[in-house]
């Protein structure tokens, strides 16, 4: 889908809108998106250079993401342009640059700056950048939960720990349900190991279980073989196994899974 939308904006001559439609197929693992937001980059060009403050924030990234170190004073002198203009992203990335030292000196203080005038135009990046360098911890949460309202899942993963380490169980399970929710492989395994071992919770074999299966699903095994042994001692009966693999989408596992354990099957 991103791949069509970039096209239709190249062949409409919107080389922004398709920069931004090739990196978001290439975010999601395409590397045609990846080899075409590189190529759109002799477009961008122009437009930078001319004063777009978005093209030079988009030419940045695509630098740093899709070029090797040889673009790397490319990525710096288009993300200073876009964060002097004032552009979020471009504050983002050069904010990121200055926390790292990757291509600059390292300024820990220019970056909270850069990082918090991009959070406060909405960029979500910035404010789970952000959250990670503040002295608060209650500004840190704040952020982070704004980051994942905007739907950055990583956000909601780092705030689950956060409150994790706070000792505010319940809330931390709910921020692991929620980025488990939405793929995100650590949180789900957070989740199935919660709910094992009654954290923020009572102990729920069902649950754990269902969190194992979707883990699988997304190429982790960890925590198959556990459910495997629940199930040949007892902890879990046939119709709690398939409840597990309905509540994951993947009654296939919970069948395999009963094969296995109850039914002399092979791993």
């Amino acid at each position: 889908m991103h791949l069509d939308e970039g096209r239709c904006a190249a062949e409409a001559g919107d080389w922004v809108a398709a920069g931004h439609a090739f990196v978001r197929a290439a975010m999601e693992g395409s590397e045609e998106g990846a080899e075409l937001a590189a190529r759109v980059t002799v477009e961008l060009v122009p437009l930078a250079d001319g004063g777009s403050a978005e093209a030079a924030a988009l030419l940045a990234g695509i630098y740093l993401e899709y070029f090797d170190e040889s673009a790397l004073p490319l990525a710096v002198r288009y993300a200073r342009i876009a964060a002097e203009a004032g552009s979020p992203a471009g504050q983002r990335t050069y904010g990121h640059m200055l926390a790292t030292g990757h291509g600059v000196a390292a300024g820990h203080e220019r970056a909270v700056a850069l990082f918090r005038a991009a959070a406060e135009g909405g960029d979500a990046y910035a404010r789970f950048n952000l959250a990670q360098l503040v002295d608060d911890p209650d500004e840190s949460l704040r952020l982070l939960a704004d980051a994942a309202g905007d739907g950055l899942v990583d956000a909601g993963a780092v705030l689950a720990d956060r409150l994790s380490g706070l000792d505010r169980d319940e809330e931390a399970l709910v921020w692991y349900l929620w980025a488990a929710e939405r793929g995100h492989v650590g949180a789900m395994n957070a989740a199935a190991c919660w709910y094992r071992d009654g954290f923020g919770t009572a102990p729920d074999p069902v649950q754990a279980v269902r969190w194992f299966f979707v883990m699988l699903a997304h190429g982790n095994a960890d925590g198959v073989h556990e459910a495997i042994q629940w199930a040949k001692t007892g902890v879990l009966d046939e119709d709690q196994i398939r409840e597990a693999g309905r509540l994951a989408g993947d009654p296939g596992a919970a069948e395999a899974l009963i094969d296995t354990a109850l039914r002399g099957g092979r791993t």
